[in-house]
């Protein structure tokens, strides 16, 4: 059997600020807050993930944010811009929103989609994109209603040290189909409706530096534990030295780097993030895992307090 990803499960990125960060991506974009936790490696540090109601696989971007961390350099051997896609018509909305939070937005266009990008605070480029496919968010929050909300993931622009073997990876290993190419970027696509639209620069890019501002890791989806070992088996077969399988609690992970640079994860749809809370007040509270609950307090009194917060343009 084929093994093709249905897409991007999530994306991770470095920040500096948590509250800013909040507030962007919560009391801005509208994404619900769907889980509080902490670095696994580092137990200092907030791991934050933003997403649709449910945190759905497709809708999901990530953080450590770091108040220390150094600024990055978005490059090579990254993601270039996340993208996101809302409802056919909701451009408009978008860009007197952020017009309203006084955000810079640039107007452009790739493979005849009409873009709206910016930056969030840190400088991670974001771009809006309308597409029909995704189901449509249940999620309102702000001045953001249901019918205008961000869906999930459009997908990502890929800046690669080595297309062609970025390529390689995307087509032979993630089963994604090469769908067209136009002014310095190839467009790959996966059998998903959400997270499935891929571009890569043509020209090699020079590398990039980790750091706030940047994207760390962009995880594919597989089904579940069975279709996730079959991928570990694909991975090794073309190549690459992917990790042992990681238990992130909300989902399982497999790890590798590309050759174009690009660290790319695979992760279990299953078992989500209403495993160890309701799902109807997901990200209120600090989640741990059961080897740091006997540290729960030391933990939480390292780290800074961060609210969802309605925001002042949108009280006003």
């Amino acid at each position: 059997m084929t093994q093709r990803t249905t897409g991007i499960h999530h994306v991770t990125a470095f920040v500096r600020d948590a509250q800013a960060t909040v507030d962007f991506y919560s009391g801005v974009l509208g994404l619900r807050l769907v889980k509080k936790t902490i670095n696994f490696d580092a137990p200092e540090v907030y791991h934050l993930y933003f997403g649709n109601e449910a945190g759905s696989p497709g809708t999901i971007i990530t953080f450590f944010p770091w108040a220390t961390s150094r600024k990055g350099r978005i490059g090579g051997g990254q993601v270039g811009v996340t993208s996101y896609v809302v409802p056919m018509g909701a451009l408009d909305f978008w860009r007197e929103r952020f017009e309203k939070f006084r955000i810079s937005t640039t107007q452009t266009s790739r493979f005849g989609e009409r873009l709206l990008q910016l930056e969030d605070p840190d400088g991670l480029r974001v771009e809006l994109v309308e597409r029909d496919a995704g189901t449509s968010s249940r999620w309102a929050f702000g001045g953001v209603p249901e019918n205008k909300a961000i869906k999930g993931f459009g997908g990502a622009l890929l800046f690669s040290t080595a297309p062609e073997r970025t390529a390689f990876a995307l087509e032979r290993v993630m089963g994604l189909s090469k769908v067209s190419e136009e002014d310095g970027y190839v467009r790959f696509q996966a059998t998903g409706d959400l997270g499935n639209i891929i571009d890569v620069n043509v020209t090699p890019m020079a590398p990039g530096i980790g750091g706030a501002g940047t994207v760390h890791h962009i995880a594919w989806r597989a089904a579940d534990d069975e279709d996730h070992a079959r991928w570990r088996s694909l991975v090794e077969e073309n190549g690459f030295h992917p990790t042992p399988f990681v238990d992130r609690q909300y989902f399982n992970a497999i790890y590798f780097r590309e050759e174009g640079g690009i660290l790319f994860e695979i992760a279990t749809d299953p078992p989500g993030f209403a495993r160890d809370e309701p799902a109807e007040t997901m990200g209120e509270k600090l989640m741990l895992p059961d080897w740091f609950e006997p540290h729960r307090a030391q933990i939480e009194q390292g780290l800074t307090p961060i609210e969802v917060r309605v925001l002042e343009e949108d009280r006003q």
